[in-house]
């Protein structure tokens, strides 16, 4: 029998199309985001330790009540408001779980949600999936800055939500007070929900707070912040995140939330709570990065490239436009085969593909691996 496809647009994704291209030609891949060097021993070790201490099965759905309660803790620290431990955190299998689960919660069939492009790919299935409609809003050329003129008036009596991720994938822009102020002016006497994609949190360069909506007394009362311990601390591949929202949301996220993955991994979540007690675990984490960033754009600079250092997250995005008219996918592809350095078109964060000749490039890597990556690049007008 014929299988009608509920997402019959969508096929495998960039990422995992340039990782395989990446170990097909031996290139050096810096297209998937994931760190290339592990966590921290300390962090290895307390899994270890649960895990022989015999924390192997089913944790509560909501999540371990250690791990709630020292992210509470964490995120008074951070940004001035203590959530529930019981009633406004939840543990999850990754941010990209949280993020499905408090848009299944909200959005029903033919309401509209708000995406700001270019943006991470899987926000448009999960409302896809919910019957919502995606009204793609682009971000503004140059610095990728939200064009509020335009986000207001893409707002409907059919708006339902709005979608936003600071620090950003894939620009590296991170939102300012007075954005968070726009938003709020948005939604303000309007029945429309945030999905607050915060992945990046702890990863911001030149002094720049991360400002969560958790800190902002009028946005937190709307908002699901979702979040991943797996960017922070280099374990991607454990798939832990969490969400903090209202209890009246978070109501509604766990009604979604047991029916997909009901907990996640306990003696991780075990580990987790009580390596988040020393705040220099996660405080520590945005100069880690911007070593790095300093280190791959300076070297960005010999490459013909051109760029804006990211503000945060661990990515750097850059324009070739003035050397080629070639499709960023041609130029990946061509890179990976003849440079041996895979990055990501970024076209492909965009619902129609729009190709504005920019390519990003992962920097989550050991700088020997870096140095050898730039070198290569050096080479990239001879290709084009």
């Amino acid at each position: 029998m014929p299988l009608r496809s509920k997402l019959p647009h969508v096929g495998t994704t960039i990422f995992t199309v340039m990782s395989q291209m990446a170990k097909d030609h031996n290139a050096i891949n810096l297209s998937q985001g994931f760190p290339g060097f592990d966590s921290d021993p300390k962090l290895l070790e307390l899994v270890a330790k649960y895990t022989r201490e015999g924390f192997n099965q089913y944790a509560p759905m909501s999540g371990v009540p250690a791990l709630q309660d020292v992210l509470s803790a964490k995120t008074a620290r951070c940004h001035d408001y203590e959530p529930d431990p019981e009633t406004e955190i939840s543990i999850v299998s990754g941010a990209t779980e949280a993020i499905f689960c408090a848009i299944t919660a909200v959005v029903k069939p033919g309401d509209e949600v708000l995406i700001l492009e270019p943006a991470y790919d899987s926000y448009e299935p999960a409302i896809l999936l919910s019957g919502g409609i995606p009204i793609h809003i682009p971000l503004k050329k140059g610095d990728f800055s939200i064009d509020w003129e335009r986000v207001i008036s893409s707002v409907t009596f059919k708006t339902k939500a709005i979608v936003i991720n600071t620090p950003h994938n894939p620009s590296g822009y991170v939102w300012s007070s007075s954005d968070l102020d726009h938003l709020a002016q948005l939604i303000r006497d309007r029945n429309i929900f945030v999905i607050s994609d915060e992945v990046y949190e702890h990863i911001t360069f030149d002094e720049r707070k991360h400002l969560s909506l958790i800190g902002h007394e009028e946005l937190r009362e709307k908002s699901f912040v979702c979040g991943s311990f797996g960017k922070t601390f280099h374990v991607t591949g454990w798939k832990v995140g969490f969400c903090i929202a209202p209890p009246e949301l978070m109501e509604e996220f766990r009604k979604i939330h047991q029916f997909v993955t009901f907990s996640t991994v306990t003696p991780i979540q075990h580990a987790l709570a009580e390596y988040l007690k020393t705040p220099s675990n996660y405080e520590s984490v945005s100069e880690f990065y911007q070593k790095k960033r300093d280190f791959f754009c300076q070297g960005l600079k010999t490459t013909g490239l051109e760029f804006s250092p990211a503000q945060g997250s661990f990515f750097q995005m850059a324009s070739y436009g003035h050397l080629s008219d070639i499709s960023d996918k041609e130029l990946a592809e061509r890179m990976t085969k003849e440079l041996k350095v895979a990055c990501i078109p970024v076209s492909a964060f965009y619902h129609n593909g729009q190709d504005h000749k920019f390519i990003r490039f992962c920097f989550a890597k050991e700088d020997s691996e870096l140095q050898e990556a730039l070198g290569r690049l050096e080479g990239l007008k001879r290709i084009l």
